[in-house]
């Protein structure tokens, strides 16, 4: 449970605090090493290893509900970022563009609900891991009830992206493709080389996308009085030009050492460069002009990512297996804004310039110590422990009058973040046909931050997670089976929530406000219940009927007030929320239907998501803007020279209340992708892709009722969507 007692893991010097908490990191490494040694002296349990690796399948044979989704999967529709390949796995579904503030969300659920990982371990600070390549990934899985071997701060679920691994054979592969649409110009080229020898192997992977793009995002602003009659009406029509490139260079080196050790040294480099230009006039159709009616925008953001990991195993005598991991992370952002605004005679024209810079550094442990001390059972018991330190400066120059000064200016603040994790697990074969996995989990977080405009903050919290999953192969069938999980999960608050600093908007409103952060804020709690029922009826068929629930304590929202002048938006606790979920899935080849039949794959997913959150008044108060309804229906053939595929998408949408005043209305979407791809010799293919068919646009709409002057203010801006045709060529050599 939450506490703000203090922690002995933590000091007040950032130095003596990461000592502090590597030591007690170091705790459960110690006693796996007792528990070798007794391993070690005690007969080694006989493990029987039957044919069933061979036909092995994570999602039918673990007994933690997980799905994996493979490298072959990934790369199918010739896709260049992440964001575009998770929005067709069930359960998952994406909003926004990679780059461009894309989320990645589980039940419908994002903002922190989902947790994603790489290799395990979470990103470090900066990284934009949307626009991680698929090609340099092996595989993803996707996790509804947690494991305690991940963290558990994942209350919808989690999604563990896990980058390619050495080869145990030469490889090199290089694919060069090209994406055009009428908004859109997007060259891309991907490498990987691999090679080993008897005690060494090594391998590349580099993808480099470049992205330029242009379109219209019109707006629109009205208002109403009590009455309901109309006293705004303003209509915006944007024009941006922007582009984006991303570089992704993964390298790895993997030894095998004497007595069977083995030593790798895995990093990866995420590059990202993004600039926009932003032409945004205002026309004012009915009632006053807007301060600002003529908006131009030119914006620029770079941003840095590079993180290396040494990874030793070393495999006892025993049976026993040791784990160990130590890594570092540097990361830089820089973002540069400047905005023109003007057009009304009564206002002073703006123009500011602000410059902003962070700097991220990283120190990460963890480690796993896994042994057979007792027949049928896998007890590991591990370590996590993190030190990080952002450094964050934004740097403000306007030309305004004095006296209309905006509040804000320039701003710098220090952040130290400590994380220290300790955790035990049980994976338990009970009887042939029933297995669990048993785990409990403790985690603590420190962040203390000093900047010139707020002093200082200070924010402690640990959270004990206990976790039951199990698997009943039903009797009488081989191919039913249910699992049931229970579990406590979190979401802890983020920098940018804790920090007592403020962000301003141009045109200052309810719908518009500044933002500011708490320092008070407590995590978010969540008791969680997880239910599916599975049937293989065939190889690579599945019908699976899942259903989630979670009880949420101390649930953040932001709440908006009028302060000096200003409209602010700052999050607070405010009560409980519930959220519920049900997803139905089948995917399976047709020959698992009827015979002599054409190597099609068919697959289809639905999930409906429920939820709703104390302090809001319904209907439609659901939680962090969550999504009813979505779902893809895919088909895939392959032939001996050709393949092809099809998949729909659909998102529904609805009204969302978020506070009593405000209100966002999500649009429903429909996205339609296909891809076929040739053989041209035993070394090369050409494959094409079609993405966003039917033209959809990406729609924002919110409103704020002043409940003392009852006037009802609407603001709806639509990024304009448009097809796009992508052409790869790929080669091994």
């Amino acid at each position: 449970m939450p506490t703000n007692r203090p922690c002995h893991a933590f000091s007040s010097a950032p130095a003596a605090g990461l000592r502090h908490a590597m030591c007690l990191a170091l705790l459960p490494a110690l006693l796996a090493t007792a528990m070798s040694a007794h391993a070690q002296q005690a007969p080694a349990p006989t493990v029987t290893v039957e044919g069933k690796l061979a036909g092995y399948d994570a999602r039918r044979d673990d007994t933690a509900m997980k799905i994996v989704v493979k490298h072959d999967e990934l790369v199918r529709y010739g896709d260049t970022n992440l964001l575009d390949v998770l929005k067709r796995i069930p359960g998952v579904t994406v909003s926004g563009s990679a780059g461009r503030g894309g989320e990645i969300r589980m039940q419908g659920l994002g903002s922190g609900y989902t947790q994603v990982l790489v290799n395990g371990e979470r990103p470090p600070g900066g990284m934009l891991v949307e626009t991680l390549a698929p090609d340099t990934v092996e595989r993803i899985e996707v996790m509804r009830a947690p494991t305690v071997e991940h963290s558990t701060a994942a209350i919808a679920g989690t999604i563990n992206i896990v980058l390619k691994k050495t080869v145990r054979k030469p490889e090199r592969e290089l694919k060069l493709g090209a994406a055009i649409g009428r908004d859109t110009r997007s060259p891309d080229a991907s490498l990987r080389v691999a090679d080993r020898n008897d005690a060494m192997s090594w391998d590349l992977a580099a993808s480099l996308v470049h992205n330029r793009f242009r379109g219209e995002v019109p707006g629109r602003e009205e208002a109403s009085d009590a009455s309901g009659r109309a006293t705004l009406l303003r209509t915006t029509a944007s024009h941006e030009e922007g582009r984006m490139t991303t570089l992704n260079l993964i390298p790895k080196l993997a030894w095998k050492l004497d007595g069977g050790d083995t030593l790798d040294l895995e990093s990866y480099l995420n590059l990202n460069r993004f600039h926009i230009d932003v032409n945004a006039p205002t026309a004012t159709l009915l009632g006053a002009l807007s301060p600002y009616p003529d908006k131009r925008i030119a914006m620029g953001n770079d941003n840095d990512t590079v993180r290396s990991t040494l990874h030793w195993m070393h495999a006892f005598a025993s049976g026993a297996r040791l784990d160990a991991k130590l890594g570092a992370s540097a990361g830089r952002t820089d973002n540069t804004s400047t905005r023109t605004a003007g057009g009304n005679p009564e206002v002073e024209p703006l123009t500011r310039t602000i410059a902003s810079r962070g700097r991220d550094r990283g120190l990460q442990t963890s480690g796993k110590f896994t042994v057979p001390l007792i027949d049928k059972h896998a007890l590991a018991v591990g370590w996590e422990g993190a030190w990080d330190r952002r450094s964050d400066a934004r740097l403000e120059t306007d030309y305004l009058d004095p006296a209309a000064r905006i509040p804000g200016g320039d701003e710098h603040y220090t952040g130290h973040v400590a994380r220290l994790a300790a955790y035990a697990q049980d994976e338990w074969e009970v009887t042939q046909r029933l297995s669990a996995y048993l785990g409990a989990r403790w985690e603590g977080v420190r962040i203390r931050a000093a900047g010139n405009t707020f002093g200082s903050a200070r924010s402690q919290s640990s959270v004990f997670s206990p976790v039951l999953q199990m698997l009943y192969k039903l009797p009488g069938t081989r191919e039913d089976q249910l699992r049931f999980g229970v579990s406590r999960t979190y979401k802890a608050p983020g920098m940018d929530q804790l920090l007592p600093h403020r962000y301003t908007s141009v045109n200052n409103n309810p719908a518009e406000p500044d933002t500011e952060g708490n320092p008070h804020l407590k995590p978010e709690l969540a008791l969680g219940i997880d239910a599916a029922w599975e049937h293989h009826w065939a190889e690579g068929a599945l019908l699976s009927l899942s259903a989630s629930a979670r009880r949420i304590d101390d649930y953040v929202r932001p709440l908006v007030s009028f302060e000096h002048g200003r409209w602010i938006s700052v999050p607070a606790n405010v009560g409980k929320a519930r959220t519920r979920s049900l997803q139905l899935e089948t995917s399976f080849p047709l020959a698992a239907l009827m015979k002599a039949a054409p190597p099609l794959e068919l697959r289809a997913n639905l999930a409906r998501n429920w939820s709703s959150v104390d302090g809001v008044p319904g209907p439609d108060n659901r939680l962090d803007e969550q999504l009813p309804f979505s779902g893809n229906l895919g088909v895939d053939w392959k032939g001996e020279r050709a393949s092809a595929g099809a998949n729909f998408g659909f998102r529904s949408g609805g009204r969302v209340a978020v506070t009593a005043n405000e209100t966002v209305w999500l649009h429903a979407q429909r996205d339609l992708e296909l891809y076929a791809a040739w053989r041209l010799d035993k070394t090369s293919q050409l494959r094409l892709s079609a993405a966003n068919l039917l033209g959809m646009d990406m729609v924002n709409e919110r409103s704020y009722l002043d409940t003392a002057s009852g006037t009802l203010l609407r603001n709806r801006l639509a990024i304009l969507g448009h097809p796009s045709l992508r052409l790869t060529l790929e080669s091994r050599f």
